[in-house]
Formats: C-alpha cells, structure tokens, sequence
C-alpha cells in the first residue's frame, strides 16, 4: 500500500524540534476581468508599480495576469497575513476591475485579445516578454491564463543536521539534495491526494473549448459551463498547464547530476515542431527564442521542482549544481475560491505535513517510464477523484487498492507527523487531518465537490464575478495586518527607478543580448 515509515516516525518523535522553523512562501496568480467577467483588456496599473521589478506584485503569461509573491518566512500566519495586504493594496488600485477567483479562465472572446505581460524597454525586459511570445506560438495563449498557486517549502537545517548528520547546508548539500529528490519521487507516487482534495477546476467556461478538439466526455450546464462529474483539476489535464512535446524527455529525480543533465539536454534538443514555426516571422520579428523543446529551463512543465535562488546570470539548473537543492516549489494547487487571497491555512499545514512524510518515506529510484504510470494515477484523481470506488494503482502492476483506504493509510502517517508539529504550533495540524480525512468518505465536502454544485446551479460567469465581487468589497475594507501604505508606496517608487535603471543600463543590442543569453544561462531573467 504505502511505505512503511514507522521507524522514521518514532525517530521523528524522539526529536520534535527539529521541524520548528520551517521556511515557507506563496505565489498566487489572478486574472484581472471586467464587472462583464470578460478578461481586463488594460495595461497592468501603474499605481501597483513596475511588473518588471516590484518585489511582491508583477505579472505571469499576459497583461493581465497578476501574480502576487510573498517573501520568506518560518510564520504561516504572517505569511497569509501579508499575501492577504497585497491582495487589499490591488484590490484599491483597481480601476473597476476585479480579481478572477478560479484556476481556469474566464470568458475569453479570442486568442488574440490575450495581451503579453509587458516590462518596459531594456534587454531583460524585452527577453521575458519574448519568452512568453514563444509559449503563444507553442501552446497558444488561451493555455497560458490558466491561474494557480506554487508553494514554496523548506526544512530547517537542523532536520537535515539530524536526519543526516550533517554539519551544515554547504558541507551536507549533497545530502540534503538527495533529502529534497527523495521528497520529489514520493511526490510523484502519492501527490495525487493534493487534487483530490484541493482541486478546483471540475468545469471550464464554454469559451475555452473553442477550436480545440478534445475527447473527454464533457456534460452541459444550463448556463453554458462545460464539467466533469467526478473531476477536481481539469488545470492539470491534458486540457490544461501541459506540454505532450515533453513527455519523452526523460527527465528523473534520483540524483542531482542527472536531472540537471537531463534538463540542460532538453533546452538543446531541436525540436521539428518548433523548428516550422521559426525564429522570426516574415517581417523579420522574434516570435520565439529558439525552437528546441524548451526555450529556456523554466519551459519545463512539472507539478514541482526542486529549486535555489540564483545569483547573478546563472541558469536555475547552475544554482542546484552549485550549491544544492535549497528549497521545493509544489505547483499542483488550483486557485483556492473559497478565499480572498486563493489559498488557506489548513491547506498550508497539510502540504507541511505532507511534504515531511516524502522525505521520511522510503523512496525507490524512479525510471521515466515509473513517472508515465504514476502520471496515470494523477490523471485519474484529476479527471474522475471523486467517483465511488475509485481506485489507485500501486507501482506499475496491475495491483490497484481503494482510494480511500490508500489515503486512510497514509493519513495514520501524517497524524503522528502532526503531533510533533503540533508541538511548535498548538493542535492546528491535528485539526487539519481530522477534517481532510472525513472527505475519503464524503467526497463532496472537497473543493471541487463544493465548487462543481455552485457552477451546475449559478454557472462560472455568474458564480466567479459574485465571488469576485464578495472578495473585492471584503478586501477594500479591511485593514493592512503586515505592511502600510507608505512600504507599498515606497516598493511602488523603487520599482519604477530600479527598471529606469535597467533600461539605462543596456550597453548592447537585444539581438546581441539574446545571442548571449537566449541559452540555458538565460531562465533566470524569465519567470
């Protein structure tokens, strides 16, 4: 069923401290619509700053896709507290528009309304937006809106001093990797109980089908909306935040070395499809940055990845190899509607609680075509999670056991985990697993069971702009808790001088800039 942890565990409770600071942070992504629920067709507000160098508020794909991002910390509450005053900072600055609280998009008329994300005139700049030009002509634009939240985790050095006894995060990197990869192959083997209960995205607005062929057996609502009866993220479908280009990549999690080869790999792998589209269009304009598989590392579409902030020029997979894994970014959540700030403590505490269990669980390596079969558990949680009897396959056997029962086993794991966080933090993350678990027997108290039941009755439109409308008069009126207006002005003002600097600061050509930088050493100017 699932690995035997016991002996981890007990090792676990006899050093509870260890899991005390662990480092969390928050990046949510919203489409700014119009009171028609139509996306916002205006440029990105000036009154929020620049997107190209803002701190905590830029843009993701396009325009009009904001995306919020929290600064380090080892507080949950503090971290909610201040991704909550940037969502009331926005919502003030907002010229009667309001933030879209779901994962898939809203009414979108065409492709080519979707507006690139925009950031100014230096070479950086002008690489990022490139960038995104290049996803439109892969992928199309329409894919690209879809909205989600990464969680960004890390565990205190003095676990890994513990658990591998190692004497500190320079000297014990190797071994902290193998902690971060050996989190992300269990991830891969039991994630799929992040969209069982956290998945939101059941239905797709009509518009979204539009010129797309699909074979999923879609059913009607009466207000134009298109569900799934048992799904809960159609966003981590093949309908939505994939690439089919990539499956052959080969690309696994054992070892350090080899994910980076394997990446560094596919950025240089030509690629056919690609390749017909071009560089340039007729009139001599870049559409594109190459035409390999992946333009630049970050291409890379995965439900997480293992990460280090980067210093200077150096690609994303340069960082990992210099000094090790330094933290996980978890990028299978849909936008949580049932908040503000689309996403919440208890779901917080159990990706904690989730994340210690991949690390303590024994975790054999993972070949490419173990990560195909454990893409098929995925995509049955992600397409029919909530139907009776469903089921999980175990390994790549034909050996399949009850979803419930395989998410009750684990969840006997996860209740000793939270004892001992709890000793950091009161009972909250009991309280989070004796709420979660009554959901294997009630599928329906799920987000996506909760959510599907408003969009059969009111539809997306209707449903999606009365929450946006509820969240917006929420936020206008309550008060900061973490910053003032005078930080988000002062970051306002810094933003803008610090892209006058960067456009002042160009000494070459942006052909010569991408000649230099359109490699692997380029990911880290394009997120």
């Amino acid at each position: 069923m699932i690995p035997d942890v016991s002996k981890a565990l007990s090792w676990l409770e006899a050093h509870p401290k260890v899991l005390c600071g662990i480092h969390r942070g928050i990046e949510r992504e919203t489409l700014r619509v119009t009171p028609e629920g139509n996306l916002a067709s205006t440029e990105h507000p000036i009154s929020l700053g620049k997107s190209l160098t803002h701190k905590w508020i830029t843009t993701d794909f396009a325009e009009s896709l904001l995306e919020f991002i929290t600064p380090v910390d080892d507080n949950i509450s503090h971290t909610l507290h201040f991704l909550a005053d940037l969502h009331r900072y926005t919502a003030r600055h907002l010229d009667n528009e309001r933030m879209w609280p779901m994962s898939m998009p809203c009414f979108i008329e065409a492709e080519d309304k979707i507006t690139l994300a925009q950031f100014g005139t230096s070479n950086v700049g002008r690489f990022k937006t490139l960038y995104r030009e290049g996803l439109k002509n892969r992928y199309g634009a329409l894919m690209q809106t879809i909205s989600g939240v990464h969680y960004n985790f890390s565990l205190p050095i003095e676990f890994w001093q513990a658990w591998a006894n190692i004497k500190d995060e320079n000297s014990g990197k190797e071994a902290i990797s193998d902690g971060y990869l050996r989190l992300i192959r269990n991830y891969y083997r039991f994630g799929w109980i992040i969209p069982f209960f956290f998945g939101a995205s059941p239905a797709i607005c009509g518009s979204f089908l539009k010129g797309r062929e699909t074979n999923l057996p879609f059913e009607n609502t009466p207000k134009g909306a298109k569900y799934l009866p048992y799904a809960t993220s159609l966003r981590l479908s093949d309908l939505g935040y994939t690439n089919k280009s990539q499956s052959d990549l080969d690309i696994t999690f054992n070892h350090l070395e080899t994910y980076v080869k394997g990446l560094k790999k596919a950025i240089h792998k030509p690629s056919d499809e690609f390749a017909k589209l071009g560089v340039k269009n007729k009139d001599g304009e870049y559409i594109q940055l190459n035409t390999n598989v992946l333009q630049i590392e970050n291409e890379l579409y995965a439900p997480i990845r293992p990460k280090r902030v980067v210093k200077g020029d150096e690609s994303p997979s340069d960082a990992l190899l210099r000094g090790g894994i330094e933290y996980i970014e978890v990028r299978s959540l849909d936008i949580n509607p049932f908040t503000p700030i689309g996403v919440d403590e208890t779901q917080i505490r159990f990706l904690d609680l989730f994340l210690i269990w991949c690390v303590l669980a024994d975790a054999p390596e993972m070949s490419a075509s173990e990560l195909a079969c454990c893409r098929s558990n995925w995509n049955n949680v992600i397409l029919e999670g909530r139907k009776p009897g469903q089921v999980i396959g175990m390994g790549c056997g034909e050996r399949r056991e009850p979803l419930a029962q395989v998410g009750k086993a684990l969840f006997a794991d996860l209740k000793r985990v939270a004892n001992v966080l709890d000793c950091c933090s009161g009972t909250k993350y009991m309280e989070v697993c004796v709420k979660l678990e009554e959901m294997f027997d009630n599928p329906e108290l799920t987000f996506s069971g909760r959510l599907l039941e408003k969009i059969k009755t009111q539809g997306i439109g209707s449903y999606g702009l009365s929450l946006a409308e509820e969240y917006y008069q929420e936020l206008i009126k309550t008060p900061y808790e973490t910053l003032t207006d005078e930080a988000f002005e002062h970051e306002r003002i810094s933003s803008i001088k610090r892209q006058e600097e960067l456009e002042k600061s160009d000494t070459i050509s942006f052909d010569e800039y991408l000649k230099n930088h359109a490699g692997a050493n380029a990911d880290n100017v394009a997120s």
